[in-house]
């Protein structure tokens, strides 16, 4: 009969756990359901910790994971770049000695998130906040210039948002970016292909099915709602419910540089 040793190496591993954050701010007015508040967040950071879960950017995670040291690990991502991640959410991460992934739009510098109809304006970092979060350790990661749908881009849009956002952050952290999230979690081949392109290790999607990949990994949206009980559903049934692509964490040869629903 196989050791257990072996039979571990036989049965497939479970699939990352990437949780997708977007605003840590009062929860008040949230008609899209994308704000935590720091009482709350702090709570889910706590959740963590006191079970041996450590929290980091996706690109250690995905560096882990092609090592095979992924055990323990979560990664956390917050889309759109709102300011309140600086003032908000990094306090709370370091305190843990966690860090994540913020990606933001250099197109909108210090800007709001006008692309959102109803609700608030959530102001937007701005060149000196995208330094401050990457001092802190975190990882930079590009949502693009503008925050649209890259589905429905023309081709110089697309590699404006794709190759031009990159380049644009680079400039500003003088560190190269790694990874990409598509707004809205609109993804298909033409734009995995433009990110590919535009020289990122990795891209994040939110749910992208049959697509899921390097380029287009499946995250779990994180919300208000989710007390500790729901974070341990969501985390038992995530096995189930997202399989592990085989290219998952062959985003190069080298070292990688890698939303609860």
């Amino acid at each position: 009969m196989p050791a257990p040793a072996v039979l571990r190496r036989l049965l497939p591993k479970p699939p990352l756990w990437v949780a997708m954050y977007h605003s840590i701010a009062d929860v008040a007015d949230d008609p899209y359901k994308v704000t935590v508040s720091p009482v709350r967040f702090a709570r889910q950071l706590h959740w963590l910790g006191d079970r041996g879960l450590r929290a980091v950017s996706v690109r250690e995670l995905l560096a882990a994971a092609a090592a095979g040291r992924e055990r323990g690990l979560v990664g956390l991502t917050f889309d759109d770049g709102y300011a309140d991640f600086l003032e908000s959410a990094v306090p709370l991460l370091r305190r843990h000695g966690f860090t994540a992934t913020v990606y933001v739009l250099p197109g909108r510098l210090g800007g709001a998130n006008s692309w959102d109809p109803h609700g608030p304006r959530k102001e937007l970092l701005d060149e000196d906040g995208i330094r401050r979060a990457a001092a802190a350790g975190m990882e930079i990661g590009s949502h693009g210039l503008h925050h649209v749908p890259l589905t429905d881009t023309d081709d110089a849009t697309l590699a404006a948002e794709t190759r031009r956002s990159r380049q644009l952050i680079e400039d500003i952290t003088g560190d190269t970016v790694d990874g990409f999230c598509y707004p809205y979690g609109a993804v298909d081949a033409r734009s995995v292909r433009a990110v590919r392109k535009a020289g990122y290790a990795y891209a994040c999607a939110i749910d992208p099915g049959p697509m899921s990949g390097a380029y287009a990994l499946p995250r779990i949206h994180i919300g208000e709602a989710d007390t500790p009980w729901r974070l341990a559903a969501k985390r038992t049934l995530h096995p189930l419910r997202r399989r592990r692509p085989a290219d998952l964490v062959r985003a190069r040869s080298g070292p990688a540089r890698a939303v609860l629903s």
